[in-house]
């Protein structure tokens, strides 16, 4: 089984899921460090449909200025744009699999899709 993990290496929910990931035999892990390797407005559109989230589901404000911004009140593609431009406005990790996409809080959550 393929698995990509939309990954930040300084989250510790991140670093756990991933090692779940890592642990699961027969499953081939892409690892996209996010903050890096920014999301397109079309794959943060792809992931919150496929984990049945909005993009105000999986806005993160904990160290983030999101808040400030009013972004919980702004549009869907207002969000999105946001997340698009800034990574760090994504809640971490997601993790997309043959058998769906979950965001990953807490990292248990990852073996609904394994």
């Amino acid at each position: 089984m393929k698995a990509t993990i939309w990954h930040n290496p300084a989250c510790g929910t991140s670093r756990k899921t991933l090692a779940i990931l890592q642990e699961t035999p027969g499953v081939d892990v892409t690892v996209v460090e996010y903050l890096k390797n920014p999301y397109s407005a079309d794959k943060l559109r792809q992931l919150f449909k496929d984990a049945r989230l909005t993009a105000r589901d999986a806005l993160r404000l904990r160290g983030t200025d999101a808040e400030d911004r009013r972004l919980k009140d702004a549009s869907e593609d207002a969000i999105i744009a946001a997340m698009a431009a800034n990574p760090a406005y994504v809640e971490r990790p997601f993790v997309e699999t043959d058998n769906g996409v979950r965001l990953c809080r807490p990292q248990d959550r990852v073996l609904e899709i394994l």
